[in-house]
């Protein structure tokens, strides 16, 4: 399934962005236009999340590779019906943890059941696809949150959660230290009705810091 286009225009959002906040005025003209990296389709995007949480980037990707290659192919995510005829004994030779397993045998029992309907997604509201998607055990806000982005396109998410996005505010504005959730929806507020734009800014803030702050 391929990601959903985004519905929003980037040049309004970077007019307003640039009116709203004059440090994200800075980083539009340091940047250039918003270009996220879609995410595959939906199915893909949450089995590699939950495998990636809590492991070091090249430890998950080893696993992965593993994980994948026992279906037949390394770069395929196994199918719903593939993952609840996985026994234990062969997530386990995967090295996939025991709460993990259970992690994907939910996540696969309800798209097959059709409790949880990628297609009607895009349909719906930033809460109900926060709502529908937590209800999967390993799943939390912070991957909702980057499932309305990236896949869904949806113009207006903060995710106060992400610590990129917050380590970003703490370069671009010179705070002290990295704010709280709290303290970053005071400070994205003003964003809106483009906070997932203005968010990805400051990730790219973190990478652009040497060259923005003279660091």
């Amino acid at each position: 399934m391929a990601p959903v286009r985004r519905k929003f225009s980037v040049r309004q959002a970077s007019a307003h962005l640039r009116a709203a906040d004059p440090v994200l005025a800075r980083l539009i003209d340091q940047f250039g236009s918003y270009e996220p990296r879609p995410s595959p389709d939906p199915w893909s995007a949450l089995v590699r999340s939950i495998l990636f949480q809590q492991l070091a980037g090249g430890a998950a990707s080893a696993i992965q590779r593993k994980w994948f290659a026992f279906y037949g192919d390394e770069a395929a995510t196994p199918t719903p019906d593939q993952i609840l005829a996985t026994s234990d004994e062969e997530f386990r030779a995967c090295g996939i943890s025991r709460q993990k397993m259970s992690y994907f045998r939910d996540l696969a029992e309800r798209v097959s059941s059709g409790q949880l309907q990628f297609s009607r997604m895009s349909r719906m509201s930033d809460d109900a696809v926060i709502a529908a998607l937590t209800t999967v055990r390993g799943v939390g806000e912070w991957t909702a949150h980057m499932h309305l982005m990236f896949h869904l396109g949806r113009p207006d998410i903060l995710p106060t959660g992400d610590l990129g996005v917050r380590k970003g505010m703490q370069i671009a504005y010179g705070l002290d230290a990295m704010p709280t959730p709290k303290e970053a929806l005071a400070i994205g507020q003003k964003w809106a009705p483009f906070r997932s734009v203005g968010s990805w800014y400051m990730w790219r803030a973190i990478e652009g810091e040497s060259d923005l702050w003279g660091e």
